[in-house]
């Protein structure tokens, strides 16, 4: 929290005491009659009595309707510019508050998860709304949040001097009506006692011509009397339905100046604490990064070092054994001595039988040459012509 919003939380929170230490008036007790007022009362009560005009029925139905317009401007200025929307804005920067500070997994983001005690007791924002918050400047979210409370913490308090007004205005009218209610008991009680009686003797004492018109006098007389007394009783209902009020006006005016409380004691207690708390929880997250970074560079170490020992023994293992063995291996050597051996012995065998098989070519070679000759001498010794061409064609060896 910046110090300038300290400062003004700090000023609101004295003018909070100064508010909370207002005591509103209480209403006034039992109608008080004419008879019975006080001198001041009792002149107040003769003045109203004045704005009634038994001929007049309007002076009648407007009879005590002058006292709640002033009432009437205050309430609309109060509603003016109210809308449903506006239901709830403070409770709503509370948890707002709450909902910066809180943890955040990615499982909020299951639509299907069942909720946590702590998200039905506090409500539980909108997971998108709570995933990319995550990303924003923490002390910015907490400033936007506190100028935001101090806000409705204004209006708040606007609304508990509206309220005061509200109440003075409603107490005022509250004991007008008083007056009205004595002031038209007063006229019903002269009508009753004076007007009323006297009229009838009036219509009693006239000729028989004037006896109708006066008749009828009476009957408007009565009829506006009867009109007063109900307006009378709808005073009176009106002053209980006020009554009732009144403690409603204190109650919110009550419950507002708890929110501001709350609200002041949030921003001037709380909201330092929490960001106490969340520098520390600031220092614990970086000496967590920093040992998990030391851990890790640890467990490359070992890794390293296991790595390296198992390389050195296979590779030193591959080397000396490189090393003990000679140019060329015994059983190698011993292999081929013998694949030589038995190639030699094959030369010999494959020329022997060349040797064999050259020995009996020649032998069939001679056999042949000698059985060729032997043919070719029967056929010469014939001379039959038959064989002539062909015993000439060979010349006779010698």
């Amino acid at each position: 929290m910046t110090e300038e919003i300290r400062q003004r939380a700090e000023a609101v929170a004295q003018e909070v005491d100064a508010i909370n230490a207002v005591v509103l008036p209480e209403p006034s007790g039992e109608l008080v009659p004419l008879a019975e007022a006080p001198a001041p009362t009792a002149e107040e009560i003769r003045v109203r009595m004045a704005e009634l005009d038994m001929s007049d029925t309007n002076s009648i139905v407007r009879f005590g309707s002058a006292a709640q317009e002033e009432l009437q401007q205050i309430s609309q200025a109060m509603l003016d510019g109210v809308r449903n929307k506006d239901v709830g804005p403070a409770g709503n920067s509370l948890r707002e508050i709450v909902g910066t500070i809180r943890g955040f997994s990615v499982d909020e983001l299951d639509p299907n998860r069942k909720l946590s005690w702590w998200e039905r007791l506090f409500g539980k924002a909108k997971p998108i709304h709570n995933f990319l918050a995550r990303y924003e400047d923490v002390q910015g979210q907490i400033d936007k949040i506190t100028d935001n409370l101090l806000a409705h913490e204004h209006t708040l308090m606007k609304d508990i001097k509206s309220l005061d007004q509200l109440y003075d205005k409603t107490l005022n009218f509250y004991d007008e009506l008083a007056l009205y209610i004595a002031a038209g008991e007063e006229k019903i009680r002269e009508l009753d006692e004076d007007a009323i009686p006297a009229k009838e003797a009036e219509v009693n004492a006239a000729p028989e011509d004037d006896q109708v018109m006066k008749a009828q006098e009476l009957r408007d007389l009565r009829a506006a009397r009867d009109d007063l007394e109900r307006r009378v009783h709808d005073l009176k209902l009106t002053r209980q339905v006020t009554m009732q009020s009144l403690p409603s006006i204190r109650l919110v005016q009550e419950n507002d100046k708890s929110l501001v409380t709350k609200i002041n004691s949030t921003l001037v207690n709380t909201v330092p604490l929490w960001e106490t708390q969340l520098a520390q929880a600031l220092t614990i997250q970086r000496s967590t990064e920093a040992a998990a970074a030391v851990r890790e560079a640890n467990d490359l170490t070992n890794e390293l070092l296991t790595a390296n020992a198992k390389n050195l023994r296979e590779s030193n293992k591959m080397v000396r054994e490189e090393m003990e063995r000679g140019v060329f291996d015994i059983e190698a050597v011993k292999q081929a001595n013998a694949d030589l051996i038995a190639t030699i012995q094959e030369s010999l065998e494959i020329a022997d039988e060349g040797k064999r098989r050259r020995a009996a070519a020649e032998v069939e070679m001679e056999k042949m040459e000698t059985e060729l000759r032997d043919t070719l001498a029967s056929a010469s010794g014939r001379r039959d012509g038959v064989g002539d061409t062909m015993g000439t064609s060979v010349p006779a060896r010698g």
